[in-house]
């Protein structure tokens, strides 16, 4: 395991980030925590297959892109009355009660060495709170990055009988010379009979090495929908999981991306069955072009007690080139019989034959390609909820098929 970034750290960057936020003793001594467990743990799980591995970040040069003490970004977050869209400062500030009982319930700060570094490190986030009963549509948060490295924290919490649907995205704005280093961190707990749609749409610049991971728990009667839609990065590894510890829990995790150049995305959608009469749908869609990689993997687990369980798994990804590579990883993990469960996965290049018929019609090739392409992520984009992640994410297909017409 590289040891190239906490070598350069020091236990006073860390406490100068919290002091900045002001922070408690208590979860200062979590990010120490994180710090000193730096050394312990492992890089994230990636996909293998005979004779190679796809992603490799232990391999990463971070020391080149991770500077602690700069980071500079600017953030819009909006809500509708009734729910609180804050600042991490201003939370810590007016919630720290909720924050002690919330903060790493969802996603360990030592899950592995990058949720760690994140945990250590993050000098900005988001809390969104529900309160029970309250209805909230329209919450966007939106970061532009500033500066060669920026650690993200995303809380949302809904309480009983609550909803909310929000828009995340992440974008590039103050240009600098070298490599980038995005890491976003997103935990969601959602209280019985709540209901969350959260949508992401990461369209950082292609000098960025990104690293994201969603991750839910989903109470009794709770429907949690976590939209991944990643267009931007040199390499993204992102990782959407989902806990059905309730029951009668339901969730969605959707997947989108698209990439072109020598982009490389490696995707991973996971659900854990925990409880009885839970069901959960994944379905992800990709298309790459050029020398463009991508590879995925998804995992349906079905404990033991989860009876009555129902959980399906799709993903397709869409090669325009000869150039690019992709591969899939499906997978179910069955623990009893009272199960109805399936997968799929598949990975090819443009029906010929539906070629053929739309240029047999007159449409000329590149233009039958493209409304081909389109097409392909139709299925994708009717899971999602989010108004403008749905706009945001067809407009930038469009613009990277016009690029290459």
């Amino acid at each position: 395991m590289s040891t190239q970034v906490h070598a350069t750290l020091s236990e006073e960057q860390v406490r100068a980030i919290s002091a900045g936020l002001d922070e408690p003793d208590w979860l200062l001594q979590r990010r120490l925590d994180a710090l000193d467990a730096l050394d312990e743990l492992a890089f994230p799980d990636v996909i293998r297959t005979p004779g190679r591995t796809w992603t490799n970040l232990a391999d990463l040069a971070f020391e080149e892109f991770v500077d602690p003490e700069a980071q500079l970004e600017e953030k819009d977050q909006v809500g509708p009355e009734g729910v609180e869209v804050l600042p991490w400062a201003e939370a810590v500030a007016e919630h720290e009660e909720l924050l002690r009982e919330r903060f790493g319930s969802v996603v360990d700060p030592q899950t592995n060495y990058l949720t760690a570094l994140s945990t250590a490190l993050f000098s900005t986030g988001t809390v969104v709170y529900v309160p029970e009963g309250v209805d909230a549509e329209d919450v966007t948060v939106r970061t532009t990055m500033n500066s060669r490295s920026l650690f993200n924290y995303t809380l949302v919490v809904t309480e009983e009988s609550s909803s909310v649907t929000i828009l995340e995205r992440q974008e590039t704005g103050d240009d600098v010379d070298g490599k980038r280093y995005y890491s976003g961190i997103v935990e969601v707990a959602a209280g019985e009979n709540s209901y969350v749609q959260y949508g992401a749409l990461q369209d950082l610049s292609e000098t960025t090495y990104t690293y994201g991971l969603k991750e839910a728990d989903v109470g009794t009667y709770g429907t949690v929908n976590l939209v991944d839609c990643n267009v931007g990065s040199r390499l993204t590894k992102s990782s959407v999981e989902a806990h059905l510890n309730g029951d009668s829990s339901e969730a969605k995790l959707i997947g989108a991306f698209y990439g072109h150049d020598d982009q490389h995305f490696d995707i991973d959608s996971r659900v854990w069955h925990n409880a009885e009469h839970t069901t959960a749908d994944l379905v992800t869609r990709g298309v790459i072009d050029d020398r463009a990689r991508s590879v995925y993997e998804g995992v349906q687990n079905v404990g033991r007690e989860a009876w009555n369980t129902s959980s399906y798994q799709r993903e397709n990804t869409l090669m325009l080139s000869d150039e690019s590579e992709a591969d899939a990883s499906p997978k179910l993990i069955i623990n009893n019989h009272d199960t109805e469960a399936s997968h799929s996965a598949t990975v090819g290049q443009v029906d010929a034959e539906d070629m053929f018929y739309m240029t047999s019609r007159g449409v000329p090739e590149r233009l039958a390609k493209n409304m081909l392409v389109e097409g392909f992520y139709v299925p994708v984009l009717e899971e999602i909820d989010v108004e403008e992640l749905r706009e945001d994410l067809t407009e930038r297909v469009r613009e990277r098929l016009q690029a290459r017409s």
